[in-house]
């Protein structure tokens, strides 16, 4: 099957001949280009029984490469899940509206953090009013910048549990449907970001430039004051496990996996993308290979961003203490944390014993790393 590699492989150097692009997305589509492959070396594998030498080509390791997801996931679940209480949890989405998107995307470093900033404030504040919940949280938010057809669509996507830890100590519970009603929700999270919008100096390019002048600025933040922002709560999630389920498939996702490209032929590119307007049903898009990249490189994050976070209960300072608290409140078993070994993480999530030769079954050893294959 086509891979995103592929695509990058064959038209990303014309690409960049004749698109400007950023120092992170020529650093992506490099790394795509070259993972798994001579150019990035080797790692060698050889059996102490059988003699049998397997070349393994390292990975590129890049957070936007949809092959080096699987390991770095697993680690993070490994890792997360030590942070759950035996209580349910609500996913909760925030969107921005269309007029803000070309914005954001041309102000990517400035915007998404105010994005989290928010969407934090918006749900810390209303938990500790005692009219909602009257407790602290502790939750995770995840960036997203993407819809099914790999159009710019920033969302933060929220795990949040059902209940919190009061002033007095004690670990309040909410109702089984979300404890802030989505209208509240929304109209505080507007007011917040339009705030945080109208303080900060940004940058316009092509059909925004005229957003230069202050007055059409303020102009489109007051049409954006009056609609509604769509803020979402799904149905809570059954148990701790499918929380981490749900983890699994979105933390590390990237713009479209591999195995949603069906074809690549003649410079065009078809991927099957869900319409959530027509009943969440599957269909095929096909788009020229230039303007297949162009998509997938807009949702590639400036350098150093962190597109997870935690927030109260989950913050770092003291996070061991208050979890302690909150787990003896909520009757979690408090288990010792056991960091896993990569292969014992691989093993788990493939049913297989990565320690042994694929060849014989006995075990084998590692024998080192090759430099790249085509010096």
């Amino acid at each position: 099957m086509p891979e995103v590699q592929d695509i990058f492989q064959s038209f990303g150097d014309a690409y960049k001949q004749t698109h400007n692009l950023s120092h992170e997305q020529l650093k992506a589509m490099s790394a795509i280009q070259k993972c798994r492959t001579a150019e990035l070396g080797a790692h060698i594998d050889e059996c102490g029984s059988c003699g049998t030498v397997d070349i393994s080509y390292n990975s590129c390791r890049n957070r936007h490469c949809p092959k080096c997801q699987t390991l770095a996931k697993e680690r993070w679940i490994d890792n997360q899940k030590h942070n759950l209480l035996n209580v349910p949890y609500f996913h909760v989405v925030f969107t921005v509206p269309d007029n803000l998107r070309p914005i954001f995307y041309q102000n990517k470093s400035k915007l998404y953090p105010i994005f989290f900033r928010a969407v934090a404030e918006t749900l810390q504040e209303l938990a500790a009013d005692k009219k909602f919940l009257g407790a602290t949280l502790g939750f995770t938010s995840l960036l997203h910048t993407w819809g099914q057809n790999l159009s710019f669509h920033p969302h933060i996507h929220c795990i949040v549990p059902a209940g919190g830890l009061s002033k007095t100590g004690a670990w309040v519970y909410s109702s089984k449907k979300f404890f802030i009603p989505v209208k509240v929700l929304s109209r505080k999270f507007r007011g917040k970001l339009l705030h945080l919008l109208s303080s900060l100096r940004l940058e316009f390019f092509g059909e925004q430039s005229y957003l230069d002048d202050p007055k059409h600025f303020l102009d489109l933040l007051d049409i954006c004051f009056h609609k509604e922002w769509v803020v979402y709560c799904k149905p809570p999630f059954k148990s701790a496990a499918a929380v981490v389920d749900y983890l699994g498939r979105y933390t590390h996702r990237v713009a479209i996996s591999n195995n949603r490209i069906l074809i690549v032929d003649n410079e065009r590119v078809s991927f099957k993308w869900r319409d959530y307007k027509d009943g969440s049903s599957w269909k095929t898009m096909t788009i020229s290979a230039f303007e297949f990249i162009r998509r997938f490189l807009m949702h590639i994050l400036p350098a150093g961003f962190m597109k997870i976070r935690h927030y109260g209960l989950l913050a770092n300072r003291d996070k061991t203490k208050r979890l302690t608290i909150c787990k003896r409140l909520t009757h979690t078993p408090i288990i010792p944390k056991v960091k896993a070994s990569p292969l014992d993480l691989l093993s788990s999530l493939f049913g297989r014993d990565f320690s042994l030769c694929k060849h014989c079954g006995n075990p084998r050893h590692t024998g080192g790393l090759s430099p790249p294959l085509s010096a």
